[in-house]
């Protein structure tokens, strides 16, 4: 660990941390090394011993934390595995940037699908911010197919959404799902639904600023977002 500190302050920008820390609120312990740097890293360790230097891993600086996160993605494991390592992994994520980035790093195989599936359905009925987003996000990241769509709104609308990041990390998931399964989508939120007025809202509005997403659509769109100054 001292010798990755060392190289992470080598790598540090202070005018990225300074970017970066205004975009990731409570990052207090942010160096300023750049995710692709990161990831770099990362991609190395897991081709070593990684498994001792999970053992190892702490929280010192976000940089670690990332790198901890990113190892699990990279590493070639079996999903049981993965699994145990990314459930160990997830009280270490307290912001949106980790979520997402390690999230995005784990790539599921055809035939891992529905362990990884049944292993997120542990944390469904979470009301911890990050482990909801958690959820969200590995679900827009993975399930966005055919054979999941269905079940995935169905999820989506069961997430407990009041936490700020939770809210957001769903409603990313429903543009997303938007973009790529309109009908199905659409027949959720235009139906009877438990979202918060925020977080249907925020999905809305990500729709309408999504390229993926035609125009003849977004006035309709539009049209659909929660007049909530009237419902108070």
């Amino acid at each position: 660990m001292d010798e990755l500190r060392q190289w992470l302050l080598s790598e540090a920008a202070d005018e990225y941390k300074k970017f970066s820390a205004g975009l990731i609120p409570g990052c207090e312990n942010m160096l300023g090394v750049r995710i692709p740097i990161l990831r770099k890293k990362a991609k190395e360790i897991a081709r070593g011993d990684f498994r001792a230097f999970l053992s190892v891993s702490e929280d010192l600086y976000f940089e670690e934390t990332m790198i901890a996160g990113m190892v699990i993605g990279y590493a070639r494991i079996g999903i049981e595995e993965r699994i145990a390592l990314f459930s160990d992994f997830i009280p270490r994520i307290n912001n949106w940037s980790v979520n997402d980035c390690v999230c995005s790093t784990i790539k599921l195989t055809p035939s891992e699908y529905e362990p990884f599936w049944n292993f997120l359905m542990g944390y469904k009925d979470s009301q911890k911010e990050y482990e909801v987003r958690v959820v969200a996000v590995m679900m827009m990241d993975q399930y966005l197919v055919p054979e999941y769509i269905d079940r995935v709104l169905a999820v989506l609308d069961e997430l407990h959404d009041e936490a700020y990041y939770a809210s957001m990390g769903i409603a990313w998931a429903l543009a997303t799902a938007y973009a790529k399964f309109p009908e199905e989508t659409l027949a959720v939120i235009k139906g009877p639904n438990s979202f918060s007025d925020a977080t249907y809202n925020r999905a809305i509005q990500k729709m309408t600023e999504s390229y993926r997403v035609a125009k003849e659509d977004k006035q309709m769109l539009r049209d659909m977002k929660r007049d909530i100054q009237r419902r108070m």
